[in-house]
């Protein structure tokens, strides 16, 4: 059996005032009835079976970790799967696939309908990747993904809320962000890696650090342009290496720093109305700055 290198990739990032419109999930049974899901852990490399069921679990994984090269038609930004999912989607409080996988099918107030984990897996093509049209749900490259979700997620209970999954919320502060200090705290802590114009860092081709905003990054559709997605990413994940290390109000502030900089388009956007699509999609969807102004400057113009 040839080895899977899983190595710790990073992400970089990925919205609170007004209600947030969560997805709707009340079906799904209480963690408390299932103590065990507690101590869950992923499985190993070492668990693989080498027969065509571990090859497809090593081609989701290879598409996982390296998305751009490997299925550059549905990738229109600079970002991988792991960017946002980070230790190849096995980390607690980074959206680990384990956790995403047994959750699904489930309504999403975002398309208003009750998606399969292959759409929502090609929402992620279409808004964090900024991919235009995705993958069909029966295509290779969905396919793949899905299996390596599954093998990640095999003993894990379905329907159940498990401790790590997405990035728990992080309370907004009181006084609300502060985008000039979000400015001071990048450049303090997250510019090394991602820029000083936030446009992350290549080696040759390849970003090796994700872009934050701009061109080469997720777009006004995708959820980590809500700032509370964003601070919860940030909290418990950022700096790479030092999770935890900032204060809740810290997260806040620079999740609103970086996501008060333009970035590719809503794709749904609504007769060409940044207002009309603000209205329709953003003004109950967290905290965000889609269609508001800040310092003179209107947001969610978008960029390519």
């Amino acid at each position: 059996m040839k080895p899977i290198i899983f190595a710790g990739l990073l992400l970089a990032v990925p919205a609170y005032g007004a209600p947030i419109a969560m997805e709707d999930q009340s079906q799904l049974q209480s963690p408390a009835a299932h103590p065990a899901v507690a101590r869950f852990q992923p499985p190993q490399e070492s668990e693989l079976p080498d027969n065509a069921y571990g090859k497809m679990v090593r081609q989701g994984y290879a598409l996982f970790v390296d998305t751009k090269r490997l299925a550059p038609q549905y990738v229109g930004n600079g970002l991988n799967c792991s960017n946002c999912h980070l230790d190849q989607g096995r980390l607690a409080n980074s959206a680990p696939l384990w956790a995403a996988y047994p959750m699904y099918p489930a309504y999403r107030k975002k398309n208003d309908k009750v998606n399969t984990f292959a759409e929502r897996l090609q929402g992620c093509f279409q808004f964090s990747m900024n991919g235009g049209l995705p993958p069909a749900a029966d295509s290779p490259e969905i396919t793949a993904l899905s299996v390596y979700a599954y093998w990640l997620a095999g003993k894990a209970p379905l329907g159940v809320e498990l401790p790590g999954r997405g990035y728990p919320d992080v309370a907004q502060p009181a006084n609300g962000y502060n985008v000039a200090h979000g400015a001071e705290v990048y450049n303090a802590q997250c510019a090394t890696c991602h820029g000083a114009e936030g446009q992350g860092q290549k080696v040759g081709d390849s970003f090796v650090m994700p872009p934050l905003w701009g061109k080469d990054s997720y777009n006004w559709g995708a959820g980590m342009h809500r700032i509370n997605t964003a601070a919860s990413f940030i909290k418990h994940n950022m700096p790479l290496g030092q999770a935890g290390s900032l204060s809740d109000q810290q997260a806040w502030d620079v999740a609103a720093y970086v996501n008060s900089h333009e970035r590719p388009q809503d794709p749904r956007l609504v007769e060409g109305s940044i207002e009309k699509t603000r209205q329709k999609f953003h003004a109950n969807d967290g905290v965000n700055l889609y269609g508001q102004t800040v310092n003179g400057v209107l947001i969610g113009q978008g960029i390519r």
